[in-house]
């Protein structure tokens, strides 16, 4: 694609959606796409260090992703896992047999003393992924939850009690600690354009932006005219996946609709993208500050993927000239 030529861009995401529109942009941009990747999720299972949106990508990006799932890899199997339920242990969240050969090889190294970004990114040479992904910070943070039930490891609301919970608030343990990585300050520093995935703003979103640095490396780019789009996981009032139109509901106090995701972008993101399902709501978002995109946004299929990456490329291009 023309307008795509010679783009450097870095993608902000968390999950199936971030890795979806990963997967459109590393099609257009090859090693030219760098994602800098939400590791709130991380946990630790069985004694195993587990990073979920980074695998979730990861594993898209290689084409190995379930396709069926929206996480794992095709074809998996679960015998360890079946395993370790005889033995008595908890299968609440499962690992299957191939993914565990990441855990395996992540955790030994990391426990061996190295970094983060440094396993990542091997993870991801030897799968063959041309983009780069990396973590947001080489520190561990942890986003809790509180509930009715009290406060919840992130993992445990979402797997674990599938969501069900209402959320009243949101924290990321250890995020004092933590700080942006040179790999990705560098990235922000390379960067022709920014794109925030339609990951759930609140879970995945937030987490990356409150690492010290990296929100000063969003504005540094745009004060030197990098263009930030932002895509919309809300459509039709529903979020494409997981909890994000409940969390608007219980934590901003608002209808979830696409106007609800802008309002948390407003003031740093320049171009704000719409399915077309949500048309009739490109006003209101415009009197936030936006310019617009309207176009589908759903990415079925690797076809739809590449296309509305294509599409958010050519408008942050026009926005360049």
């Amino acid at each position: 694609m023309a307008a795509a030529a010679g783009l450097r861009v870095v993608e902000l995401a968390g999950g199936v959606g971030g890795a979806k529109l990963a997967h459109g942009l590393q099609a257009q941009l090859g090693d030219r796409l760098s994602v800098v990747v939400n590791t709130g999720d991380d946990l630790e299972r069985h004694g195993l260090l587990v990073c979920p949106d980074h695998d979730t990508v990861l594993y898209t990006l290689a084409g190995i992703d379930n396709r069926e799932w929206g996480w794992g890899i095709a074809g998996e199997t679960f015998a360890a896992s079946e395993m370790l339920a005889r033995y008595g242990e908890e299968t609440w969240f499962r690992l299957g047999d191939r993914d565990l050969a990441t855990h395996i090889v992540r955790t030994r190294r990391w426990r061996d003393g190295e970094r983060m970004t440094t396993i990542a990114l091997d993870l991801q040479a030897a799968l063959g992924v041309a983009a780069r992904i990396l973590p947001m910070t080489d520190a561990p943070v942890r986003t809790r939850v509180r509930t009715d039930e009290g406060w919840l490891d992130f993992q445990t609301y979402f797997v674990g009690r599938h969501q069900e919970p209402e959320v009243s608030e949101v924290r990321f343990d250890g995020i004092g600690s933590a700080t942006a990585t040179p790999e990705v300050v560098a990235a922000f520093e390379a960067a022709d354009a920014i794109i925030v995935a339609p990951s759930n703003p609140f879970v995945s979103v937030a987490p990356i932006l409150a690492v010290p640095g990296i929100r000063e490396a969003v504005d540094a780019a745009r004060g030197r005219g990098v263009p930030v789009a932002a895509v919309s996981g809300i459509v039709g009032g529903r979020a494409i996946k997981g909890p994000a139109d409940r969390m608007i509901a219980s934590l901003a106090g608002e209808p979830p609709t696409a106007v609800a995701v802008a309002r948390r972008y407003a003031g740093w993101v320049d171009l704000f993208v719409l399915d077309a399902t949500d048309a009739e709501l490109e006003g209101e978002v415009r009197a936030l500050g936006f310019e617009t995109l309207v176009t589908d946004t759903m990415m079925v299929g690797d076809a739809v993927r590449a296309r509305l990456a294509g599409d958010v490329l050519e408008a942050l291009a026009a926005r360049r000239r």
